[in-house]
């Protein structure tokens, strides 16, 4: 086992989804950085091309098959290095109102997005718990936000962030930690993915009353394609940098946000204060604005990392702040 620069032994990572995008940009920044990268990938050229690259050795590997996700554990124990952490990156994306929705639609983004990330996690956590390393899950924006035509996708994120944070729970005990990384909209090939499969179903689909908006979806799909666009936005080196924190850094977070922008950040700050605000009102048991900013000032330490519910005496240390907080004490400035 070789010396990584820092004087550390050099650590495995296995990454799902590693051709494109976040992915690949994550294998390649992690191999440079002098960890040994598993790179998931299910294409023959693609194997091929990743073997290529210092630090990195292509797994074949579709996370909706099982007898795949098998194989790979069992390169990997084979290989000898263990395992210090996962990523669990490959992901696909459907854009439809809900309404208009197919089922089997609905059933192929979960069955990546959600029941793939849960196949990965069982397969791999004995060797990550070996390791006492780290399970990185790629979110998105979309697990606080819901947009238009997004219900389906957005669903399949918000139950990555309720597995996140079960998962934390429950393996932290056993010296893993588990963190959610939360991209907002960097260049990727989903969008050139979606496309194909909107075009492929072009004579078959019909949105009803959103027809309009399907068609307008269909031309600009094709025009992509035309051109050779494969992905729109930032590059994503900021969210590979972002992994490489989640995984590495000495005192890791819960959650990493990452945007290319400020208004990304603000909606999606907003949006989940609002739905914060909404469970708050029109019910016995509310909290006025005072109570809220002391919600605030309470759970600060815990939300920015000072804290943590896992370390500093626990959960129930938090819980125990709450206390008068949700008896309220608060405000009245009692302690």
């Amino acid at each position: 086992m070789s010396a990584h620069a820092d004087g550390h032994e050099k650590k495995a990572v296995l990454i799902t989804g590693a051709t494109t995008g976040i992915g690949r940009a994550a294998a390649e920044l992690l191999a440079e950085q002098g960890y040994f990268v598993y790179a998931g990938a299910r294409k023959d050229a693609d194997i091929a091309e990743l073997n290529t690259i210092n630090n990195i050795m292509a797994v074949r590997l579709d996370v909706t098959k099982q007898d795949q996700i098998d194989a790979a554990v069992a390169l990997i124990e084979d290989e000898g290095r263990g395992l210090w952490g996962v990523v669990n990156n490959a992901g696909a994306n459907v854009v439809a109102p809900l309404v208009a929705a197919r089922e089997d639609e609905f059933q192929f983004l979960f069955d990546v997005n959600v029941f793939g990330v849960h196949r990965v996690i069982k397969a791999f956590a004995p060797l990550v718990v070996a390791s006492k390393g780290r399970i990185v899950n790629i979110s998105s924006i979309s697990g606080i936000l819901a947009g238009p035509g997004y219900g389906m996708y957005a669903a399949s994120k918000h139950a990555v962030e309720a597995m996140t944070d079960s998962l934390a729970a429950e393996m932290a005990p056993l010296g893993v930690h588990v963190a959610a990384v939360n991209p907002g909209n960097f260049a990727s090939e989903i969008g050139l993915t979606r496309c194909k499969r909107r075009i492929a179903n072009a004579d078959t689909d019909d949105w009803g009353l959103w027809e309009e908006r399907r068609q307008s979806l269909l031309e600009s799909c094709r025009e992509r394609l035309e051109t050779g666009i494969a992905g729109e936005g930032t590059p994503p080196l900021a969210v590979a940098k972002t992994i490489s924190r989640a995984l590495f850094e000495e005192s890791p977070r819960f959650r990493y946000m990452i945007v290319p922008e400020q208004g990304e950040a603000g909606v999606t700050i907003a949006a989940g204060m609002v739905e914060l605000l909404q469970f708050n009102g029109a019910h016995e048991h509310s909290y006025d604005q005072e109570e809220m900013r002391r919600l605030v000032d309470l759970a600060w330490p815990y939300g920015t990392g000072e804290k943590s519910m896992m370390t500093d005496g626990g959960f129930g240390a938090f819980m125990e702040a709450l206390g008068p907080w949700m008896m309220r004490a608060g405000a009245d400035g009692e302690n």
